[in-house]
Parts: C-alpha cells; sequence; structure tokens
C-alpha cells in the first residue's frame, strides 16, 4: 500500500502542469490482474493514440485501490469486489459502478491433488475438501477482489478456514502473480483468476482441478472518483475514457479479441451494457 501510494506521488510529480490543466491526463487505481495480464497497458495505449489523452495508472488490490481513491489521489479505479464497490459508492466516493469485462476464478492444485477435488462442480464443494483433508491451501488474505471473492466461497460453503493447512501468503498484496508462483513451488492449492493462471501455465506445475462455477466468475468494473468530493478529480476526461472503454466499436472490442492470438481463447469478455445491448439486437 505504502509503495502505491509512494508510486502515485510520482507520477502526479512527473505530469507536466499544464497537460493535467488541459485535461489531457487520467490517473487510474487498477486491481492488479488485469494489469499483470497486459491489457490495461493495451486499453490504455490505443485510447492515447486515438484521442491525445493519457491514461497511467497503479496496480493495487481492490481493497487499496478504492482506499487510494477515497484520498482522492485517482480519477478512476478498475475494481472487481462488488460488496466493497458498493460501499465505496454509497459512501459518496464513487459516481456509481460501470460494468467493463469478465473472467473467471478457479482452483488450482497439484496434479496429484491430494483432496481430490479434480471435476467437482461447486467451488464450495470443493473448498470444503480441501478443508476436510488439510490439504495446504493458500490465500492472499489481502482483502484484494481475489481474496473477497474467495471468501465469498468460503461463505456459501458454511466454513470459515483455518488451522495450519489455511496459510496467508505475506506477500499477497503484491498480487495474483506472486501468489500463485509461490503456491507451484510450494505445491499448495490457491485460488486465482483464470488471466493470471493462463499467463503462468507454460511455468506452472500447478493445474486447473474445478472450473465452470457461476459462482466462480470475475465481474471488473470502472467508477469514477466522485468529483463534489475531490475538485481536483478530473471526472469529464474521465468519463471521455469510460465512454471509450465501453464503446462496442471500441475498447469492448480489445477486449474480446485480447489473449487469442497467444492463448488460443480471450482472457476476459466484454460486459458493458453498450456491449450487451449490441449482442441482444
Amino acid at each position: 500500500m505504502k509503495k502505491a501510494i509512494i508510486f502515485i506521488f510520482i507520477i502526479f510529480l512527473a505530469v507536466p502542469a499544464n497537460l493535467s490543466a488541459a485535461g489531457n491526463f487520467i490517473l487510474m487505481a487498477s486491481t492488479i490482474g488485469p494489469v499483470d495480464s497486459g491489457i490495461v497497458d493495451v486499453l490504455e495505449d490505443r485510447f492515447e493514440k486515438e484521442t491525445g489523452i493519457r491514461v497511467r495508472h497503479v496496480g493495487a488490490g481492490t481493497g487499496a485501490a478504492l482506499n487510494i481513491a477515497r484520498r482522492g489521489n485517482v480519477d478512476l479505479v478498475m475494481v472487481h469486489a462488488r460488496a466493497l464497490e458498493e460501499k465505496f459508492v454509497q459512501e459518496g466516493f464513487g459516481t456509481g459502478r460501470i460494468p467493463l469485462m469478465y473472467n473467471d476464478f478457479v482452483i488450482v492444485g497439484p496434479a496429484n491433488d491430494p483432496a481430490g477435488i479434480k471435476g467437482t462442480k461447486n467451488a464450495g464443494a470443493a473448498l470444503k475438501k480441501i478443508a476436510s483433508a488439510g490439504a495446504p491451501f493458500l490465500t492472499r488474505g489481502d482483502k484484494s477482489g481475489t481474496h473477497v471473492a474467495e471468501m465469498n466461497i468460503w461463505e456459501k460453503a458454511g466454513m470459515v478456514p483455518s488451522g495450519p493447512w489455511y496459510k496467508k501468503y505475506e506477500k499477497g498484496s503484491e498480487g495474483n502473480v506472486s501468489t500463485l508462483k509461490y503456491a507451484d513451488r510450494m505445491g499448495f492449492y490457491t485460488f486465482i483468476d483464470r488471466a493470471t493462471y493462463l499467463g503462468l501455465k507454460d511455468d506452472l506445475k500447478l493445474k486447473i482441478l474445478v472450473e465452470g462455477d457461476k459462482d466462480l466468475l470475475n465481474y471488473i468494473t470502472l467508477i469514477p472518483v466522485n468529483p463534489k468530493k475531490f475538485s481536483r478529480v478530473n471526472y469529464d476526461t474521465s468519463m471521455i475514457y469510460v465512454k471509450w472503454l465501453t464503446a462496442p466499436d471500441k475498447g469492448q472490442l480489445i477486449i474480446r479479441d485480447y489473449g487469442k492470438d497467444k492463448y488460443g481463447s480471450p482472457l476476459f469478455f466484454p460486459d458493458s451494457k453498450e456491449w450487451r445491448e449490441k449482442v441482444h439486437k
């Protein structure tokens, strides 16, 4: 969290005063998964080429990203934990939740699958099997969107995970890539987004063992920071970016195709209101 705040301060120092004043700069706090996948950079670069408006981001877990925005240090957030998002908006820090895209979470583990969860269709049932077997499970434990999603599954399973088998990753705030690499080194089960897994797949021993449960869907949302809270927020320019990201012929097309060439399937799926209206016409 401290690193994120320091990074934001450096970015602000690096932005020419006339650029910011002209409304040609946006700063966004983004959940780490989309940053690690590369899609955030691709979207920002394409938008800048088309509009001349520069977007820069800092990556942080959803809880940390929203806290950064609570200080008025960014114009926009990209996050994925509905309960935290709704609270942020209800508190008046955000103007509203705007659907952008989605992918899904998966439960991965060692190929020999000591808890016997492979092929389980219900994610909660799979986690209960891991707990019953006392098989080592790694959690980010950092109130990020991934951690919140994991805890939601435990809650639906009627469990509060605890014990020596349930291991909190000390560097969970560094993101899903770091968490997954550590789980792989240790041979632990873990809960991770598919995009992160696919990005590291060739270097991993862990396998996807549970997938496809609707409770594993991972919705990613945009929230503009409320200019009534912070007059310095570049709201109008942020909304230009939001409109571009959610447009069926702009950002949503990029999201639809991102990852197809490298992985054979997209890493994310378009989910804006405008995209859904176009698809269902």
